[in-house]
């Protein structure tokens, strides 16, 4: 379970004032972010003795810092 960042947060994130998006397309958001941090990990590799975090909490980080955005269709 992820704790920090909060759930609220990400949502805040992703979503707008007038447009707050669901806990599901932050889950969709999150594990699409995540899969692509893990095909760069296999594509790349990681470096020797780097700390490795798993992606899911890469990828939230990443959300709450604004290096994700939703684009919608």
């Amino acid at each position: 379970m992820i704790n920090e960042p909060a759930v609220d947060v990400l949502i805040r994130k992703l979503g707008t004032e007038e447009e707050p998006i669901s806990r599901y397309a932050l889950c969709a958001v999150a594990s699409k972010r995540a899969r692509q941090i893990l095909e760069t990990e296999r594509t790349h590799g990681v470096a020797d003795g780097a700390e490795k975090e798993k992606e899911l909490l890469s990828a939230c980080k990443d959300i709450a810092e604004g290096r994700v955005v939703v684009a919608k269709d």
